[in-house]
């Protein structure tokens, strides 16, 4: 691997990757520098069946990447003079005030959500698939039909350059929503801690998987959500309803990391159940570990 592509894929640390100037680059850096980064031995183990291909180089068009290779090899690969299109995604993210927490020194999980939806957005439409894009609280706030070119990306990162959180959640409510409006089945993409009734969520992502379409979701969670590493007397105030709890973490911390548990479990299982690909990401995570679900979501539609 060249240094180039070394200094690429350090920018797929979240932490680095919040520092860059605007949405847009902040995309292209974390697309460019999972390709990059991803294609380290282009031939290892092709087969004569793709000879007409060449290995992905940077800055090449991910539109031209050919699917059926890289679900045999998980390597890119341009299959030459032809293109691969038709794709119809919907990028659905979670804006609910639950979404804007962090930890000191961390990004938090609306900004991880951003630049994850703005880096998917970012190679779909490089693609030339179609991509919509959805915000949603206790309401739709944004609802962008699919589109498949250069311009509405422009758009897609403006609403979510512009998305600021701070609503409770509807999860079931406006997930069933968007599905109503989704006339032609394609990929659902749904960023969101899934801070909701359990039961309402999977009867929504269970509407969406009727219709024929895929589903991936990212449950994004910051680390301390998972761990509950608090240690001094604290008040907990929840970020929705306002309700405040006074207490020594170290009390609770043990019957909290149970509960997460059950809750990640049993989101994960009914997922899973149900064919819907499952991912949990932490605020800490690089985008690289993300952007390889969807490849590998996408590599299977083909």
């Amino acid at each position: 691997m060249s240094d180039k592509s070394k200094d690429y894929s350090a920018l797929l640390d979240p932490a680095v990757v919040s520092k860059l100037k605007t949405l847009e680059l902040k995309a292209k850096y974390v697309v460019e520098g999972f390709m990059v980064g991803h294609h380290k031995s282009p031939y290892h183990g092709f087969s004569a069946e793709f000879s007409e291909h060449r290995p992905y180089n940077q800055g090449d068009p991910i539109r031209n990447i050919d699917w059926k290779a890289y679900a045999k090899t998980e390597r890119f690969y341009i299959k030459q003079f032809e293109d691969e299109t038709n794709l119809i995604s919907h990028i659905i993210l979670d804006s609910s005030a639950s979404m804007n927490f962090k930890r000191a020194g961390s990004i938090s999980k609306f900004e991880y959500g951003k630049i994850l939806a703005a880096s998917l957005s970012y190679l779909l439409i490089n693609q030339q698939d179609a991509v919509g894009f959805t915000l949603f609280s206790d309401a739709l706030n944004v609802y962008l039909p699919p589109k498949a070119n250069r311009v509405y990306l422009k758009e897609i990162l403006t609403k979510v350059n512009n998305a600021r959180p701070g609503e409770k959640t509807s999860t079931e409510k406006c997930l069933v929503e968007v599905a109503r409006k989704i006339k032609k089945k394609g990929l659902i993409v749904i960023i969101s801690d899934f801070f909701d009734d359990l039961d309402s969520i999977i009867t929504a992502l269970k509407l969406f998987h009727y219709k024929k379409n895929e589903v991936i979701v990212f449950q994004i969670l910051d680390d301390a959500e998972i761990d509950f590493s608090f240690y001094k007397d604290s008040v907990f105030v929840d970020m929705e309803t306002a309700e405040e709890l006074t207490t020594q973490p170290y009390q609770i911390q043990k019957s909290y990391q149970t509960a997460m548990k059950e809750f990640l479990s049993n989101l994960s299982n009914q997922c899973l159940n149900h064919g819907i690909d499952y991912n949990l990401i932490t605020t800490t995570t690089p985008f690289d570990k993300a952007l390889f679900s969807y490849f590998r979501k996408r590599s299977k539609m083909n």
